[in-house]
């Protein structure tokens, strides 16, 4: 748009997965009307790594300690959200939780910037047969690919 300073945001995400879930945060699109996911992250900062924005991420909004294991993939997402087009840059990490009680438990209160949010446990055949919706766009193809559950980043 003319006049409309639009900018690339990097974003750093995490690959928490365990008996074929994945875990995501929940998120709504107003505009849209639609309910999707998105495994947790956020912006990296300038002089941050992507593994340094992820351990800082799960600290700030979920109060967690992970441990970063490896680089998955990077994708690039443009989409709309509640009406406003954004653009990213995404690097995609897998990780695990240190401490084990997190995958014991469905739902957690996340806190982030625009108030909070519930992070769960999902299913991954629910994302793969389209049945929820899982951001950013190409993550699912990316799964699949992968060869089946927990298999690492190839």
């Amino acid at each position: 748009p003319s006049g409309v300073k639009m900018s690339i945001r990097n974003i750093a995400i995490c690959l928490i997965e365990h008996d074929n879930k994945l875990f995501v945060g929940e998120g709504r699109d107003a505009v849209k009307g639609e309910t999707f996911y998105r495994p947790l992250g956020g912006g990296i900062e300038f002089g941050e790594l992507a593994a340094q924005t992820a351990i800082r991420e799960f600290k700030e909004e979920l109060n967690a300690d992970i441990q970063v294991l490896a680089y998955c993939h990077t994708l690039e997402n443009i989409f709309e959200f509640n009406g406003k087009q954004g653009h990213q840059i995404v690097i995609v990490l897998q990780a695990r939780f240190v401490d084990p009680a997190f995958y014991d438990r469905d739902n957690f209160a996340c806190i982030d910037d625009n108030g909070g949010f519930v992070a769960k446990w999902i299913d991954k055949d629910e994302f793969y047969a389209g049945r929820k919706i899982l951001y950013p766009i190409g993550l699912v193809e990316y799964l699949k690919g992968r060869g089946g559950a927990n298999k690492g980043c190839e």
